[in-house]
């Protein structure tokens, strides 16, 4: 057997493979050619503004070398990531391996081959690393992670605005429940959602360029009256758009990090508790699943239409979480100023995020086949009468009857109750007859509190 040429069916990680359409988006970003490219923007962003400091020995650059050196950045391309690749052969070290690049492409420009050695000025490794995965996360948070969630919430929202009225059984604990609506159950998972998603959006995005420990100790040796702490910061928060984070080690310590994929941990979990009971409601008959042709949900078994979306959904946020939870765990604890354990878990960044987003687009694709199937619904309600107990018995507390819940509790408990035994059980109570007639109206379909109300409001 020969797989020595890779191809999707060779992939190792299925995000490659079967899946590698679906994670697209994702792949410039959180690749290690996004990694290679961002490194190159602040490598570039680094040595401008050492440009721009006012010292002697490095003069602004002019326009035309900064449009230069920024279209390195725009035009980032695969050949310029491998022909870093190439140069990481020799020099076995990912970062310096840019800085040979970039200095490679100042050859047609003496400016900048005058001023080659500016490139990487002062700097350790981690302050491009750090800075670049601030970057990374940056644009996935804006440009996937945020709006696939908008996505699901908008589509979910939608759903509880058209069903806010359909009345459905409740079951706390499987059993039968005082009824709700489909539309106030989605209204929930919504509420949950947009506070879920405001505390992913909330998270600074951290950085550091501090230098070896995070000192200043390199940059001082140089020019010892600059103020370095407040360039450094200019550069992260106005050329780069992050926040500045002042006091570090080698490595800018993460919890910032561990702060965003906690967060995303937990939106995922309130999508598994939702997949699950979607789950639930299809096997119960109250969602029927639209069919697309050609589809089979069975090799034996001609009749089944599954809920496999939701399952692959509840899948992938578990792979998700998993892997989300051990970068927040991980990726915080460095031994004394540094160790290297950080760095290959953090090219699991991608991995990590890739599954979460896996499981919003299965849910997504789930969510668009759900069909209300009312005959159910109905029927459910109506062989439920035993869920009105609860208003009678309050109705009689209301009104000062011996022994409410306890009568009710003898009526009903373990019983099976008709439409005629509840409504016998009223008409024998001592209450006003405007009472009597409200509750003799009721029926399992009509309390619903305020759930249509509630689901409209979302």
């Amino acid at each position: 057997m020969n797989l020595s040429a890779f191809s999707s069916i060779s992939a190792l990680s299925p995000l490659d493979g079967r899946y590698a359409s679906r994670v697209a988006a994702l792949r410039p970003l959180l690749s290690e050619f996004g990694l290679m490219h961002r490194r190159v923007q602040v490598e570039v962003e680094w040595f401008i503004a050492l440009s721009d400091a006012g010292f002697a020995e490095f003069k602004p650059l002019t326009g035309a070398s900064r449009g230069l050196l920024r279209g390195l950045v725009t035009r980032f391309s695969e050949a310029d990531a491998q022909a870093i690749k190439d140069i990481e052969k020799t020099t076995n070290h990912d970062v310096k391996a840019v800085e040979y690049w970039l200095k490679s492409r100042f050859e047609n420009s003496p400016e900048l081959k005058a001023a080659g050695e500016f490139v990487h000025f002062a700097c350790t490794s981690e302050d491009i690393n750090n800075t670049s995965h601030g970057l990374m996360l940056k644009a996935a948070r804006a440009d996937v992670l945020l709006p696939t969630i908008d996505r699901i919430t908008a589509k979910l929202t939608a759903m509880a605005h058209a069903m806010a009225a359909t009345p459905m059984l409740a079951r706390t604990h499987g059993q039968t429940a005082s009824p709700t609506t489909i539309g106030k159950e989605i209204a929930n998972v919504v509420a949950r959602l947009r506070n879920a998603r405001s505390r992913i959006a909330d998270v600074k995005l951290l950085a550091k360029m501090n230098g070896a420990v995070g000192n200043y100790n390199a940059h001082l040796s140089a020019w010892p009256d600059f103020d370095w702490e407040a360039f450094s910061q200019r550069v992260i928060e106005q050329q780069l758009g992050l926040s500045f984070n002042p006091y570090t080690i080698q490595i800018e310590p993460h919890d910032y990090m561990a702060e965003l994929f906690d967060a995303v941990t937990r939106l995922n979990t309130i999508l598994i508790d939702w997949s699950r009971d979607v789950w639930s409601y299809v096997s119960l008959g109250y969602f029927k699943q639209r069919t697309i042709a050609g589809e089979i949900g069975s090799s034996t078994m001609p009749h089944k239409v599954n809920p496999i979306d939701f399952e692959n959904a509840e899948g992938n946020f578990g792979l998700a979480n998993a892997l989300l939870t051990h970068l927040s765990q991980k990726l915080p604890i460095s031994r004394m100023q540094r160790d290297l354990t950080d760095s290959t878990v953090l090219r699991n960044m991608g991995v990590a995020i890739g599954y979460a987003v896996l499981g919003y687009e299965s849910l997504l694709k789930g969510l668009d086949k759900l069909e209300v199937n009312e005959a159910k619904l109905a029927e459910d309600l109506d062989g439920a009468w035993e869920v009105l107990a609860e208003p009678i018995q309050t109705v009689m507390r209301r009104f000062a009857l011996p022994n409410p819940y306890e009568r009710l509790k003898e009526l009903t408990r373990g019983k099976a109750i008709t439409a005629e035994g509840v409504r016998e059980f009223i008409n024998g109570l001592e209450i006003p007859e405007a009472e009597k007639a409200r509750l003799l109206a009721m029926t399992p379909g009509s309390y619903v509190g305020k759930a249509a109300e509630l689901a409209k409001r979302i």
